[in-house]
Parts: structure tokens; C-alpha cells; sequence
């Protein structure tokens, strides 16, 4: 079992900066995938951006892709997504899940996830 915690939510104005952190108690293996999804009110959860923790090979969804930087932390199992130029719609809790058993058309899937951290909030307001 893998157990994941987020941190870095909050409150920021519309062009403003937030970053969030998540940190894996552990990697079940060398294709470890750690990925950043999010959900509003009402809505789906959808993938924002995931990282191969080994590769370092990165994906992003399109309406983050050149203001969300994925990537790994300073501490073991750890990555962080850097996010700028935030917009009122970025707005919605924001998931760290991990798997390490995923190919490469599964991870911009929730539903491929075995590991999910409990969320934490991001809104975009004046």
C-alpha cells in the first residue's frame, strides 16, 4: 500500500502562483507514475499533469500545458506542480494519485490509479 499526502492549497488571485506538493510513502516500482488530476463541483475528474518518477518523463493536460510545471521534489518521493498564470477555472481540488503498473495510454486516466491522495483545495478568485 502506498499512502500519498498533498499539500500547497489555497486562495490566489486570477494570474497569480500556487504550488502544491505530494509525497509517496513509497515506489512499488521502476515505472512509478505520480500525476496531479482535479475535480470542480459537478464535474469529472480530469488529469492535469503526471510525472514517471525514474524517466522523469513528463505529460500535461492541454489547459495547463506552458503555466503548470510538473516535477520531482527535493525529498525522496516527492513531486511538485508549479502553478502559474492561474485562471478562475483552475479552481477545484486537486488529487496526487500513483501507480506503478501503468502503460503509457492509461495515465491520463483516474480510473488506472490504485493510489490517491485525500485532495486538497485550489481557488481562483478576486
Amino acid at each position: 500500500q502506498v499512502q500519498l499526502g498533498e499539500s500547497g492549497g489555497g486562495l490566489v488571485q486570477p494570474g497569480g502562483s500556487l504550488r502544491l506538493s505530494c509525497a509517496a510513502s513509497k515506489r512499488t516500482s521502476n515505472n512509478f507514475v505520480m500525476g496531479w488530476f482535479r475535480q470542480a463541483p459537478g464535474k469529472e475528474r480530469d488529469f492535469v499533469a503526471a510525472i514517471k518518477y525514474s524517466s522523469r518523463h513528463t505529460y500535461y493536460a492541454d489547459s495547463v500545458k506552458g503555466r503548470f510545471t510538473i516535477s520531482r521534489g527535493s525529498a525522496e518521493n516527492t513531486v511538485d506542480l508549479q502553478m502559474n498564470s492561474l485562471k478562475p477555472e483552475d479552481t477545484a481540488v486537486y488529487y496526487c494519485a500513483a501507480d506503478g503498473t501503468l502503460i503509457q495510454s492509461s495515465i491520463r486516466r483516474p480510473e488506472q490509479y490504485d493510489y490517491w491522495g485525500q485532495g486538497t483545495q485550489v481557488t481562483v478568485s478576486s
